[in-house]
């Protein structure tokens, strides 16, 4: 299994930046001849890491260099500071959203030769990337046929509206607003996932699948279950799964390869 960590100038970005990948092509053919998903071509993943994290967190802390081998995956993870994976506006040097719905994707595929199709192109991510993986996919539908998200960070209802001097656990209202743009407006802009989808269903674009899993004593529990029925109301092909657990790697470890399984199946 082939491990990179590449540093490249990111026009989204107007800076270098870095992302981890692994890359099944140098494996025995001793462990591949007798595997099924070598008679295909390799899927890529793009895999997000949650708030506070970076590009080595799934490394770190999950099992998917294995999960890669097995499956003949490429998984990219990119790093994307605590941005929500969203475009910052007015804000130079900030558009995380173009940056992996676009930009990485296409470098992937000219750099490293991996000319996928849709089908075989993949979004997922825990957390803060949860939330990333939803509003990218359903941003590029074109892009991504399937998109998984663990223990999603679906914040939205949660923060619009909010005036100064609101805060959180992990932020304050000036992160949020500079994150997500005014508040008052958050709902009816193009920061909210639920928009883009109505968007997507208007241009009647085809509509990535969605395997949403949370903990059941997971403090986002709840607004993940609004965001599945939102799904539901708008005949979206989406999954969700509670299970035993919280907001955690233990949680995201254990049912990592559940949600692989079922995004390249």
């Amino acid at each position: 299994m082939a491990f990179f960590q590449v540093q490249y100038f990111s026009d989204a970005l107007m800076r270098t930046t870095s992302f981890h990948m692994f890359l099944p092509n140098d494996l025995p053919v001793a462990l591949t001849e007798s595997n099924p998903y070598y008679t295909r071509n390799t899927k890529v993943i793009y895999l997000l890491h949650g708030f506070f994290g970076s590009s080595m967190d799934w490394v770190m802390g999950s099992p998917i260099w294995q999960i890669a081998e097995q499956y003949n995956l490429a998984v990219v993870m990119p790093s994307a500071e605590n941005s929500f994976y969203l475009d910052g506006h007015g804000t130079a040097g900030r558009s995380y959203g173009r940056f992996i719905g676009e930009e990485l994707v296409a470098y992937i595929r000219k750099t490293f030769g991996l000319l996928t199709s849709r089908e075989d192109t993949i979004i997922g991510g825990l957390s803060m990337g949860g939330f990333g993986a939803i509003h990218t996919g359903l941003g590029y539908p074109e892009t991504f046929g399937k998109i998984f998200a663990l223990s999603a960070a679906m914040i939205i209802h949660e923060i619009k509206n909010q005036q100064p001097g609101f805060e959180t656990d992990i932020a304050v209202y000036d992160y949020y607003k500079l994150t997500f743009g005014n508040l008052e407006y958050l709902e009816q802009s193009m920061n909210n996932p639920e928009n883009l989808l109505k968007i997507a269903i208007k241009e009647k674009k085809e509509i990535p699948s969605i395997y949403m899993t949370c903990g059941k004593t997971d403090s986002l529990l709840e607004a993940n279950r609004q965001f599945f029925n939102f799904l539901v109301e708008h005949q979206v092909n989406a999954t969700y799964v509670e299970k035993e657990g919280s907001h955690d790697w233990k949680f995201w470890s254990e049912n990592l390869e559940t949600v692989i399984r079922w995004a390249i199946d």
